[in-house]
């Protein structure tokens, strides 16, 4: 039994293995790998599907040159949206509930972000520290101002993604318990506890999905 509501987002260890791993590892290995069939099973046709419109969708608001971005956006959205799923199953551990991973993904694609627009187009790149018809006074403080915020992104990446799954785990955690707890004393409220727990538990698997779109999302733009 649990002591505390936030141990369940303690990386789980079995004979001194950190299962993190394991939990890092299932996604790959759960998307079947695509044939070169002409016909597919419906698996496969449905995953080469999703992928297309994801990466059609993703790639609207950018230009030619950063449509060679989509092979690895693509697949980071998948990895996102594995993991985010397979944590809501019983008896799991959800990996991006660890600011930590998260922080890791979010930077080196935000650092990679930024030294790539430097190095092509240095002057558009500096130019978004200074919006156009600033007034002289304010110069010197606006550029603190957007540098801050420049440096400011890759933490909110990382913590909007860990406090949406972390607030729903719990919420799921809290009404689960009230509901096993009102089920011998208050049958009636317990059902309707029941029910709030399922359309809740429908509602973070659309909040675990839609976090890892606008994850990727904020990325690559």
């Amino acid at each position: 039994m649990m002591t505390n509501l936030f141990d369940q987002f303690m990386s789980p260890t079995y004979l001194g293995i950190p299962l993190i791993v394991l939990a890092l590892g299932l996604p790959w290995i759960l998307w079947p790998s695509p044939s070169s069939r002409w016909l597919n099973n419906r698996l496969i046709t449905l995953q080469s599907w999703f992928l297309n419109r994801f990466t059609q969708q993703l790639l609207l608001p950018i230009n030619t040159g950063g449509h060679k971005w989509a092979l690895i956006l693509a697949s980071l959205m998948a990895f996102l949206l594995s993991m985010n799923l397979l944590g809501l199953l019983p008896y799991t551990f959800t990996p991006t509930t660890q600011l930590s991973l998260n922080m890791g993904l979010a930077v080196p694609f935000w650092l990679a972000t930024v030294i790539i627009g430097m190095r092509n187009q240095p002057t558009a790149a500096l130019g978004h520290l200074l919006p156009e018809g600033t007034p002289t006074p304010l110069i010197p403080v606006l550029i603190v101002i957007e540098t801050i915020s420049l440096f400011i992104r890759p933490l909110a990446l990382g913590v909007r993604l860990t406090a949406n799954l972390t607030a729903g785990h719990l919420l799921i955690q809290l009404i689960a318990t009230a509901a096993f707890t009102l089920m011998t004393t208050m049958t009636t409220v317990a059902l309707l506890t029941t029910s709030v727990l399922f359309l809740l538990t429908l509602l973070e698997n659309a909040v675990a999905m839609i976090q890892a779109y606008v994850f990727v999302l904020l990325l690559s733009l």
